[in-house]
């Protein structure tokens, strides 16, 4: 049985095992291996604010129900002004974060200007309909038209929205988000309420936590990491 990495919980590969080998591995209990592959989980954001955007993602890792690594990058600058979150599993997250990377950057040298938000969201899901990952990304930026959020699926259907959370976190995330967000906010507010909605989803869901990365990019600064211990959140938040 070969277990891979995943930011969305447990996920289990089984290739090429006969019935017999495969109730051995399971316990007993057989099932179809393309079945149920990969289970939700992680915990990422995005957050509009007036004069950019708030992002996040939380660090854990796991293999089946083991927490494989409790420091993975799941938040990536792919340009300047355009950053990425990963759910799902890490080689397809990696192999997106690469190839876009290099694909915002030929186009900034081809056309002398940064790509748009919208046509960074419309490239990622170009390509996973014509090859389909095991992922769930958020693709969020600024540029000339202000400050955007944009949601994309495994088979490359792309929402765009004023906030969004990904990963079986979110329902906790969610809760968090309809409470507090308002459109507007300050940078500060934005960053607070990112960081309770991801340690809202650290104590709730298994698959989520082992700390955040939180990041700010405005039209001045472009990207740029924000430590979430620099935040003044209640006690009560943090237990």
């Amino acid at each position: 049985m070969s277990m891979v990495f995943s930011y969305l919980g447990p996920v289990g590969f089984i290739r090429g095992c006969p019935e017999k080998r495969l109730s051995a591995l399971t316990g007993g209990d057989t099932m179809d291996p393309t079945l149920d592959a990969v289970k939700t989980g992680t915990s990422t954001i995005g957050i509009t604010f007036d004069g950019g955007v708030v992002v996040g993602a939380d660090h854990r890792a796991t293999m089946g129900h083991f927490i494989a690594n409790k420091s993975v990058k799941k938040l990536f600058d792919i340009s300047d002004y355009v950053a990425l979150t990963t759910a799902g599993l890490v080689g397809h997250a990696q192999s997106l974060s690469r190839t876009l990377s290099a694909e915002l950057k030929l186009y900034e040298l081809k056309e002398g200007k940064p790509m748009t938000v919208k046509g960074a969201a419309t490239l990622t899901a170009n390509i996973l309909v014509g090859r389909p990952h095991y992922v769930q990304l958020l693709i969020v930026g600024v540029d000339s038209s202000g400050s955007s959020v944009y949601s994309i699926d495994s088979a490359g259907g792309s929402i765009p929205d004023v906030y969004c959370a990904t990963g079986s976190g979110s329902p906790y995330m969610y809760g968090v988000l309809e409470d507090q967000f308002k459109l507007n906010m300050s940078e500060k507010e934005a960053l607070r309420v990112a960081a309770k909605a991801l340690l809202a989803s650290a104590q709730r869901d298994a698959a989520s936590g082992n700390g955040m990365d939180l990041a700010v990019i405005t039209p001045d600064s472009g990207y740029r990491p924000v430590s979430y211990t620099h935040l003044t959140l209640p006690t009560s938040d943090l237990v």
